[in-house]
């Protein structure tokens, strides 16, 4: 209803109309026909409306570009970038990926692939649609259904990753483990996963939940590394932001858990009113998916990659802080980079909780009063370690 009141005139407070910016992308595309060539990312996208029968296929740039989005871009920018990407989607059965036909199979060599990959397609009709936004996929432009498909260039495929997607006993998550130790990036992984390339029962997995999964999967294996390590000997604070996000993590030298606080401020994208949630873990693995939805285990796993690399264990106290400017969703990639961003940064030391505390108050714009009862590790509640007893 504001938005039919507002027609872009800025009511809301957001610096950019995200309805008026969605039109100007729209109008600038170009006219599509029934075939398409260009190198894909690689980027293959499975839907899940409908599911078990999805739409799946390569995602193509309707104009030539090599840039890939990242925090250091505009949100306008990144946006645009997206908008040149058309879905090409075909109807599969996801237990398809067993037994794979000629198109799903191109679109298999395109997952594994780790450099973009060049490919012809044809449709039915010319693709068309408006863009897509979700909070966990990246943004995308028009789709078409796809009649066939032909890869033009040689997808380079890995050695490990061809090795795990040839081993059809391997479960998921060993596969998962396997080749982020190798390497891969959870990027990749995921499109294996959303193709059907790993694991026993393979099977097409709609790429918004095998994002999380892999997440999921390698934050997993992370924790078994790192609760065998030595704890911190003090209280680190590490800080960073990029595209409306802004993450305070404040690492407590006690056994390994983890707390996300999510505060989304006044007049933000999802919570105009404001809003703030939390959900945290201890040593044992979490039985039931979060709350917090995908940005919980993207924020975890940049945590744990952190502790691994550092060798030690810790209690991790994350707080997401999200402004207005954050006025378009991206996709969890973003919650996983400004987490990346803050840990890179070099730590501020204390030796109380009290202190550390008291810094990470100062550089968030959420009074403490609003979010602390919502923390059970600002609060000083820890879990018991047998150097308790000693």
């Amino acid at each position: 209803m504001k938005c039919i009141t507002c027609k872009g005139r800025g009511l809301c407070g957001r610096p950019v109309c995200p309805i008026l910016r969605r039109l100007e992308e729209i109008s600038a595309l170009p006219k599509f026909g029934k075939r398409m060539e260009g190198l894909s990312p690689p980027e293959v996208f499975v839907g899940r409306q409908g599911y078990p029968m999805v739409r799946a296929g390569p995602m193509l740039p309707a104009i030539e570009t090599a840039v890939q989005q990242s925090l250091g871009m505009d949100i306008g920018d990144i946006i645009a970038l997206r908008s040149s990407l058309v879905r090409s989607e075909a109807r599969m059965e996801v237990k398809e990926a067993s037994i794979p036909g000629r198109l799903l199979e191109s679109c298999q060599q395109m997952a594994m692939s780790s450099a973009p990959v060049g490919a012809e397609v044809a449709f039915l009709k010319p693709p068309k649609g408006s863009l897509q936004f979700d909070g966990v996929l990246s943004p995308s432009g028009p789709s078409g259904e796809m009649k066939e498909m032909e890869i033009t260039t040689n997808p380079l495929i890995p050695r490990k990753v061809d090795q795990i997607v040839e081993d059809k006993d391997v479960l998921a998550s060993d596969a998962a483990r396997e080749l982020y130790s190798s390497g891969i990036d959870t990027g990749h992984i995921s499109r294996l996963l959303s193709l059907g390339l790993l694991g026993k029962s393979r099977k097409l997995v709609p790429t918004r939940w095998s994002i999380t999964a892999s997440d999921d999967m390698v934050g997993r294996a992370l924790k078994d590394n790192v609760v065998d390590k030595p704890m911190i000997g003090d209280f680190q604070l590490y800080s960073g932001e990029g595209l409306g996000n802004h993450f305070e993590i404040l690492l407590l030298p006690r056994s390994y858990s983890f707390e996300l606080i999510e505060i989304w401020m006044s007049g933000s994208l999802w919570a105009p009113e404001g809003w703030i949630g939390s959900d945290s873990e201890g040593i044992r693995d979490r039985k039931e998916y979060s709350h917090l939805a995908g940005g919980y285990y993207a924020a975890r796993l940049a945590v744990l990659e952190h502790l691994a690399r550092q060798g030690r264990q810790a209690s991790a106290l994350a707080v997401r802080e999200i402004s207005k400017d954050y006025w378009a969703p991206l996709g969890v990639w973003v919650v996983r980079d400004v987490a990346r961003k803050a840990l890179s940064e070099v730590p501020k030391s204390f030796s109380t909780l009290d202190e550390a505390l008291g810094e990470m108050g100062s550089r968030l714009r959420t009074p403490g009063s609003k979010w602390k009862s919502c923390s059970s590790l600002a609060s000083g509640q820890f879990q018991s370690s047998l150097a308790n007893f000693f």
